[in-house]
């Protein structure tokens, strides 16, 4: 019993799976406006306030430029 219901669930899946691998994806619309045409709309915001934080200055930055960069590549180069 149970090797008929996996036969009959493999059936079922097999033949699904092409409509599945087959499915497109939609194509991107396409808008051509003509010259002299005027496109009008309402800006749509969520509901609630819009709350507008100040900006406290520029933190420091925490990369740090090493002094010591070029002399220590000058020390590896001298070991090749």
């Amino acid at each position: 019993m149970r090797r008929l219901q996996g036969f009959v669930i493999a059936a079922v899946l097999a033949g699904a799976l092409p409509s599945i691998a087959s499915a497109q994806q939609p194509a991107p619309q396409e808008f051509n406006f003509e010259d002299g045409e005027s496109v009008s709309g309402n800006l749509m915001r969520p509901d609630g306030e819009v709350i507008d934080v100040p900006r406290t200055g520029r933190r420091p930055s925490l990369i740090r430029i090493r002094e010591s960069f070029i002399p220590e590549m000058l020390r590896s180069a001298e070991n090749l």
